[in-house]
């Protein structure tokens, strides 16, 4: 008999972000595996284990999750946002595609979040409106000129960009070349978000256009949002403005 092995998000951060199927899996799971913010975020019974690990122990966490999962226990494998957008699902997946046969046999359960361009999303207005697309700015992965490429793609596409992983202390410069990369396409007025700490006590929300975005805005709690040539600003007196991409494409050129 094989346990069940839960892959869940915790949300932005605030507890009200987490959906009520991760809380669900939270009560059935024994043990849990994750980054350790990600599970102090999580109140736990006192039969219930955390196993915390680094951030980018990621394939280690998922061997140690599948091995127990494979023993008989019911595991949780915690992320923060939505555990399948830059997160532990993938690396679940890709340690079962090359791991022993008996883990294609464990109980997989993916239980859906909220990420964190939703909730800066949400907080801004509605710069999802039309077509949009999320890049990790981590090159720890992919080389950083694949990163710079499709940046240049996607903003020439007309894509609203949602900017994941945009800084920290070992990559302290990409930002700030991803904002010269994307200036020698887009018009310096478009709006760029930066959505710090969505939904959490110190959330913090800015708007500055694009030719004036300064890169030490961010930090590793930060999503960066960049919109397209059709994303609009509604200013509101006495009321935060409202950032838009309208739904309907205005056929304006870039």
């Amino acid at each position: 008999m094989t346990g069940t092995l839960y892959v869940i998000g915790t949300g932005p951060g605030s507890p009200e972000q987490m959906t009520p199927e991760a809380a669900q899996a939270v009560e059935k799971a024994e043990e849990f595996f994750g980054y350790f913010p990600y599970l102090d975020r999580l109140s736990l019974r006192s039969d219930q284990r955390k196993i915390a690990s680094d951030n980018r122990e990621e394939l280690d966490r998922a061997t140690a999750a599948l091995t127990r999962a494979a023993a008989g226990m019911d595991v949780a494998v915690v992320s923060g946002g939505d555990p399948g957008v830059f997160a532990m699902a993938a690396a679940i997946c890709e340690a079962i595609d090359s791991g022993p046969e008996e883990w294609r046999e464990i109980e997989i359960v993916v239980t859906p979040g909220v990420t964190a361009m939703l909730a800066v999303a949400a907080r801004a207005g509605a710069p999802l409106g039309h077509d949009f697309c999320a890049i990790s700015l981590s090159d720890n992965l992919k080389p950083w000129d694949v990163i710079t490429r499709r940046l240049r793609l996607v903003a020439e596409a007309g894509l609203v960009i949602a900017l994941y992983n945009p800084i920290s202390k070992a990559r302290p410069w990409q930002l700030g070349k991803a904002f010269e990369v994307l200036r020698e396409v887009l018009p310096g007025t478009v709006p760029v978000i930066f959505g710090r700490a969505a939904g959490r006590p110190d959330e913090k929300i800015t708007v500055i256009p694009l030719a004036e975005a300064d890169a030490s805005i961010a930090d590793m709690a930060t999503c960066v949002m960049i919109g397209s040539p059709e994303t609009r600003i509604i200013a509101r007196k006495g009321k935060p403005d409202l950032v838009y991409t309208p739904r309907f494409y205005a056929g304006g050129r870039i």
